[in-house]
């Protein structure tokens, strides 16, 4: 009897952790019964929030779904704008689970099946919307309405997953890697010639600049050269009329001082050697008296 006993009350505390689940904060959840999404009184599936919920002992099973913003940010794609030139677009897509059931039974309740599903759906859109565009009107100033109809578009594609779609947004926008190679090379090409023109404009000024300072240069030097020789003719002129006001003023004396100076200039030297009469007139004022 009172084995009896214990085994009601182990089943009764079995039965009674067995229909007791707890949901965290951040979660929802939805009890399937007989591998069937439980309902309520109008149909709707029932879905459990965060707390201590009770169900069916062992003919239900708990799935829980998690209820935040999700962000699906996958691997940079290609796509083909309206003028056949090719695009690697980065973006991201923000979503959260609306609609519980739904998600459960088209997406299996798996979040990676989710995304991938929505990847595709959200790919379409943005195909879609790029393939309407040149590069131009997409970088250029119409990447918000492209985002605003890649956004409507994935929402009403996703509803039949159970998910809302909550921003769509495109991260950045590159050229190929082979097409970027060649419009570079292109661009440095462009730039080597432009600076091969600034180089060359760049020395014609410069010789332009040198011609003109050498002319003035030469035209100084000879401005110069001439000042100079008015100015030497100027004292040479002033010398003379010195020398003429001196000789004027005492002959005699001035003779004399020029004698000295000519005996001083030729016997500066000792060994200098001189033939010349001693009746000379330059020997004049060596001697006694001045020869007649």
């Amino acid at each position: 009897m009172k084995n009896f006993s214990f085994v009601i009350l182990a089943l009764a505390v079995v039965m009674s952790f067995s229909a007791i689940f707890v949901v965290q904060e951040g979660e929802k959840a939805i009890v399937l019964l007989f591998s069937k999404v439980e309902k309520d009184s109008d149909d709707k599936a029932v879905v459990y929030g965060p707390g201590l919920h009770l169900k069916v002992p062992f003919f239900s099973q708990v799935r829980r779904l998690d209820a935040r913003i999700q962000t699906l940010d996958g691997a940079p794609d290609r796509f083909v704008t309206s003028e056949k030139k090719d695009l690697i677009v980065d973006s991201y897509v923000k979503w959260r689970i609306n609609d519980f059931s739904a998600f459960y039974l088209r997406a299996r309740g798996d979040k990676q099946y989710a995304e991938t599903l929505l990847k595709q759906k959200v790919n379409n859109g943005l195909r879609t919307n790029f393939g309407s565009r040149t590069i131009k009107e997409i970088v250029s100033g119409e990447r918000s309405e492209l985002m605003e109809e890649a956004l409507v578009q994935a929402s009403e594609s996703a509803q039949e997953l159970g998910i809302e779609v909550l921003d769509v947004r495109v991260k950045q926008i590159n050229l190929p890697q082979e097409v970027s190679s060649s419009i570079f090379q292109r661009m440095r090409a462009e730039r080597t010639a432009v600076a091969k023109e600034h180089r060359s404009e760049g020395q014609e000024k410069a010789e332009t600049i040198r011609a003109e300072v050498d002319r003035r240069v030469t035209v100084m030097l000879a401005d110069a050269e001439r000042n100079a020789r008015t100015v030497r003719g100027q004292g040479d002129a002033d010398a003379a009329a010195i020398y003429a006001n001196a000789y004027n003023k005492d002959a005699e004396f001035f003779g004399f001082m020029r004698s000295l100076e000519a005996y001083k200039n030729t016997f500066k030297d000792k060994q200098d050697i001189m033939v010349i009469s001693p009746d000379s007139d330059f020997f004049n004022y060596m001697k006694g008296t001045k020869a007649q």
